[in-house]
């Protein structure tokens, strides 16, 4: 979503929190706190128990609940099931090498700081946003958690494998195929078996679902027996794309303040815009939840966009998915629960649709007259998508000046000569992934959709932060969250513990989490028994 307009600071730009806590949970959260323009002083290192709990000038507060029983992040990706989901690819759970939960947790943190403000300024009343580590946690698998609960089985194999592939001359790398056809002329151009070819497409494309890839072995002896230059020469050809697996020893640590990690900027408009509201908006004064009365209109595939606008449901929006005609293919996704996909019921409960052509020219007049009643327009489309179909950020903005146009990109800015922005190519490109020390392992990329679901919680944020920017504004506002900042926001951690399987009771049996005396009270069955996990903010 590039533009010449000028960027908006920040919506925290200037002002000071009060600050209290330490450990992990403070860190997490002020290094965000920082890159929105607040001033945080450091946590203090002297064993203060590890919480997090601010407070801006207004009154608007926010507490992160970091459980008082449990050690660190290790724990809580022991017990909330992320270490089984992300060592499916071997067969035995393994911890995500990274500060996963804590930055989760954070980032829901400081969203409840926000939409605590926002209600401020919508109903004048003084609240405290409190995050759950414990329910973020369990968000982070809640897709996997609703499969593995229904009563039908999986549509691919439950055994191990990954979907790293070796080089004849050594070189780890991904590749990706959203349809058969580049898949199919990939691996022919390798000289792969034909029946290999079709038997690997399932499990590939069912990774992001099942967080494994059991391939067929010819395909990677069909790899192995290419040197590199050989493989890229095929895959420009066919059209998959394609990333050399980065070692993330070797690559610079982000940012640790400056920039958001989100762009917003105002949306020029011929348009009027509407008198700036002087005072609470009529009737908000009875609003429960920062986002009640707010409507928002999501056209969003897989899970980042969708779960972002599941979190703003969970603040109180009424969401209203977009999807083509016929539905979103994703609903018949196995296994089912109450005759829907569990994975995507998982992310979609609750909200309402409607099928919209956009590809026609009454779909995109149909589209644009949804977004004159809509507060926030979200979606993650493919690079120049919008542009292309005149629904961009402008373009709506003309049906409606008060909008907060949202896009959760894969790549967070230009994309030329970069493959599909999606969860393992920004992985692997970003340096979350490194060789692995264990015999007869290459790599420890991971198949748990780390990304999407961090760039969900991220693109929630973001709209909350922009929904707070058009309540000062009182005009249209669009903002750009990314796989790729989500990257950012985990290389850039501090890892303060390196998260281990001994000494904590792994959770394998992820349905039994809700017979868990701590987690059990987190999770709710659906009307028609779906297992699914509670909103992670309570407020007061």
């Amino acid at each position: 979503m590039t533009s010449t307009v000028p960027l908006l600071p920040p919506p925290l730009a200037g002002t000071r929190p009060a600050c209290d806590g330490g450990g992990d949970p403070y860190r997490h959260t002020a290094r965000q706190l920082r890159s929105l323009g607040a001033d945080v002083p450091d946590a203090p290192d002297d064993g203060v128990p590890a919480a997090s709990r601010l407070r801006l000038p207004h009154g608007a507060g926010a507490v992160l609940d970091w459980p008082a029983h449990t050690d660190g992040e290790s724990d809580l990706q022991a017990r909330t099931g992320l270490m089984a989901v992300h060592g499916r690819r071997h067969g035995a759970p393994e911890p995500l090498p990274l500060p996963y939960v804590g930055t989760v947790a954070a980032t829901a943190h400081v969203t409840g700081l926000l939409a605590a403000e926002l209600l401020r300024l919508r109903s004048g009343r003084r609240a405290t946003a409190h995050t759950s580590a414990e329910a973020c946690a369990l968000l982070t698998v809640s897709q996997y958690l609703a499969a593995a609960a229904a009563d039908e089985g999986e549509a691919v194999s439950p055994a191990p494998g990954t979907a790293t592939f070796t080089s004849a001359d050594g070189v780890d790398f991904e590749i990706e195929a959203l349809v058969p056809e580049p898949w199919g002329r990939f691996w022919t151009g390798l000289d792969a078996p034909r029946h290999a070819i079709s038997a690997g497409w399932t499990p590939f494309q069912f990774r992001y679902a099942t967080a494994r890839a059991p391939l067929p072995g010819e395909l990677r002896s069909a790899a192995a027996s290419c040197s590199w230059a050989d493989v890229r020469a095929t895959a420009e050809h066919s059209g998959v794309g394609l990333v050399r697996l980065t070692d993330a020893a070797r690559r610079a640590p982000a940012e640790t303040g400056g920039r958001p990690p989100w762009t917003l900027r105002p949306v020029p408009t011929d348009a009027a815009p509407p008198a700036r509201p002087s005072g609470p908006a009529p009737g908000a004064a009875s609003c429960v939840l920062p986002l009640t009365g707010l409507r928002v209109l999501e056209a969003g595939r897989r899970i980042q966009a969708p779960l972002a606008a599941h979190l703003l449901r969970s603040l109180g929006a009424t969401v209203v998915r977009v999807e083509p005609p016929g539905g979103d293919p994703l609903r018949g996704m196995p296994p089912t629960c109450g005759g829907l996909s569990a994975r995507w019921s998982a992310l979609n409960r609750g909200k309402d649709a409607v099928e919209v052509d956009i590809k026609s020219d009454r779909g995109r007049r149909d589209l644009r007259d949804l977004a004159r009643d809509a507060d926030v327009f979200l979606h993650n489309w493919a690079p120049g998508n919008a542009e292309r179909l005149g629904l961009d950020a402008t373009a709506l903005a003309r049906a409606n000046p008060r909008l907060v146009y949202a896009y959760t990109s894969g790549w967070g800015g230009p994309a030329d000569g970069l493959p599909p922005g999606t969860d393992f190519m920004v992985q692997a490109h970003e340096g979350l992934t490194a060789p692995a020390a264990a015999p007869g392992r290459t790599t420890v990329a991971s198949l748990m959709t780390v990304l999407d679901v961090l760039g969900g919680f991220l693109g929630a944020q973001a709209v909350t932060a922009a929904l707070l920017t058009r309540e000062r504004l009182g005009s249209a506002v669009a903002v750009e969250s990314s796989l790729r900042a989500a990257a950012d926001l985990l290389r850039g951690r501090p890892r303060a513990e390196a998260p281990d399987v001994d000494g904590h009771a792994v959770t394998t049996d992820l349905p039994g989490l809700e017979h868990d005396p701590r987690l059990g009270p987190l999770l709710s069955r659906s009307a028609d028994g779906l297992l699914t996990v509670d909103s992670p903010w309570r407020i007061s």
